[in-house]
């Protein structure tokens, strides 16, 4: 099998929307997921301070795809070093972005609030998972539009296959605040209103996370023409819809029978085009389910 096609482990995976639980979309907690301005439910209070609603959102769905109970890591986690961070996020930071220009114009540097100058580096949420859990792997941004979930996993693909890193941790977040909003009702083709959300995977070669799924995913793959969703979806979730899609498959076949078929996850839009991903389970896991 040529080395950039090889199934790579899906082993966890958390879906994060402000007020869904897992009754209603496969992924998310038992509870409604809390807003951002609640994040310390899951986080605990340090650090928060002046964090963005798209990086509470993101740092949430990360605590729970890793297992971790409430309250931030006293320390980086065991298997933290080489483990990559890529983020999927078109709007992620752009009402921090919008403030902080509209200050400069309007009255000077001086106005700039230092709590906002640190959050308008395009790169902040990413950085700030790698620094919140020790994560010493490269840490990227993708900023693609509509298919940026799938790009997202994409380059942690090529990290992995490329030896750059052990694991990666793949998120998809989007927020819904009111700039985000309005540039989201700009597009060509613009669907439903934005939806405040996050999702995450753990993706890695056979064993490299410590509780291994049975779950793999292929290469991404490029389409002129849409492609199906699949199952329970939160709505409009931009360049976070290609992970949100993918945790919530991986919540439900691994919630399924044996015998599961392979699903094809997919996200884009007519300006940006499409893309997809089949999340299938191990051959081993499906050798054995059809012996039995």
């Amino acid at each position: 099998m040529p080395e950039h096609a090889e199934p790579l482990a899906v082993d966890g995976w958390a879906v994060h929307v402000p007020g869904r639980s897992a009754a209603e979309l496969p992924g998310s907690p038992a509870e409604p997921a809390c807003p951002p301005d609640r994040a310390k439910e899951v986080l605990g209070r340090k650090g928060l301070l002046g964090k963005e609603p798209s990086t509470r959102l993101a740092l949430c769905a990360v605590h729970r795809a890793l297992g971790l109970p409430p309250g931030r890591p006293a320390e980086p986690l065991p298997g933290a070093a080489g483990t990559a961070v890529v983020v999927a996020s078109n709007f992620g930071n752009v009402e921090t972005v919008c403030t902080v220009l509209t200050d400069m114009r309007e009255r000077s540097g001086n106005a700039v609030s230092p709590m906002d100058a640190p959050n308008a580096s395009s790169n902040v949420i990413a950085s700030t998972i790698a620094i919140w859990y020790g994560f010493t792997g490269p840490n990227l941004t993708v900023c693609s539009g509509a298919t940026a979930g799938l790009d997202a996993l994409r380059l942690a693909r090529l990290l992995l296959l490329s030896g750059r890193a052990e694991r990666a941790v793949v998120v998809g977040v989007e927020p819904a605040d009111p700039v985000a909003t309005r540039l989201a009702a700009l597009r060509p083709e613009p669907g439903a209103e934005l939806v405040a959300a996050a999702g995450v995977v753990l993706l890695g070669r056979p064993g490299a996370w410590p509780e291994p799924s049975g779950l793999v995913c292929g290469p991404v793959l490029r389409h002129r023409d849409p492609v199906p969703v699949v199952g329970p979806d939160p709505g409009e979730t931009y360049g976070a819809a290609g992970i949100v899609r993918l945790a919530v498959a991986a919540s439900r076949m691994a919630g399924a029978a044996p015998g599961a078929l392979p699903v094809t996850v997919g996200c884009g839009d007519v300006e940006d085009g499409w893309a997809s991903v089949e999340l299938s389970r191990a051959a081993h896991l499906l050798r054995a389910g059809a012996a039995a």
